[in-house]
């Protein structure tokens, strides 16, 4: 089964799925491993590894060391066409329509093509919106673009719309590494009524209900990542699971 096929899977049985990103920055082996593994027991549909910058050089061991201790699908969520991994079981090619630098619109993704290509990587196209967060973000500075303004629900709409017409698989509205507010319901809402492809939703996420009210608003999967870095909240992982997959089991 492809990783498409397993996501709509995921989405047609459970209604919604649930994302962890792990950015390979951030965290030893040892603890991006013991996450891996806390992920797949707690209701985790899926990883996801990437980084805005990735200054770690051990990006296929570490993606090798994921997928043996998750079990579930590993996705790459690429910062650049650095972030590349022929151990990883797919990967967004992601397309930041938000913006309009060309470098991260077509110019990381040339590439990075014949590369996938020549490792046989699935790759799912995927457009990338970044909402303004309430502060200045990773995924902001580096890619040096302006995000959408989150009281703007109408210019989220027609860019999305804009990521379907063009043949992308997904939307993936995301409010930023370490984002200071999550996407707004209303924005998730408005996309969701607008695009029929499904809705990733991600940055700023800290707690299960505002997981849950975005599910309830449209969106199709859930990410948080910054939240989880921190061993205090690993026993919470299994709540977000459960407030993502809950929706549908109304």
């Amino acid at each position: 089964m492809t990783v498409s096929a397993y996501l709509n899977k995921i989405k047609k049985e459970k209604g919604a799925g649930y994302f962890l990103l792990i950015d390979p920055d951030r965290l030893a082996l040892a603890e991006v491993v013991n996450l891996a593994g806390l992920a797949a027991e707690n209701g985790v549909d899926a990883i996801l590894v990437g980084s805005s910058i990735l200054i770690n050089s051990g990006f296929d061991e570490l993606i090798k060391a994921v997928k043996a201790a998750a079990q579930i699908p590993v996705i790459i969520f690429p910062g650049s066409a650095m972030q590349i991994s022929r151990y990883a079981d797919a990967i967004l090619f992601l397309s930041l329509i938000s913006g309009r630098n060309p470098d991260y619109l077509i110019g990381q993704q040339v590439r990075s093509a014949p590369i996938i290509k020549h490792i046989n990587l699935e790759a799912i196209s995927t457009g990338y919106m970044l909402i303004k967060s309430g502060n200045y973000t990773s995924a902001e500075y580096m890619s040096n673009t302006s995000p959408i303004p989150c009281d703007k629900p109408d210019i989220a709409k027609a860019t999305a719309l804009a990521a379907q017409i063009l043949g992308m698989k997904l939307v993936y509205i995301e409010a930023g590494s370490g984002a200071e507010k999550p996407v707004p319901v209303n924005m998730v809402r408005n996309v969701a009524n607008y695009v029929d492809i499904p809705i990733i939703v991600g940055g700023g996420i800290r707690e299960p209900e505002e997981a849950r009210k975005r599910v309830e608003a449209g969106a199709s999967f859930i990410v948080t990542g910054n939240f989880f870095e921190n061993k205090d909240n690993h026993h919470r992982i299994g709540e977000f699971a459960d407030a993502i997959h809950s929706v549908h089991k109304k």
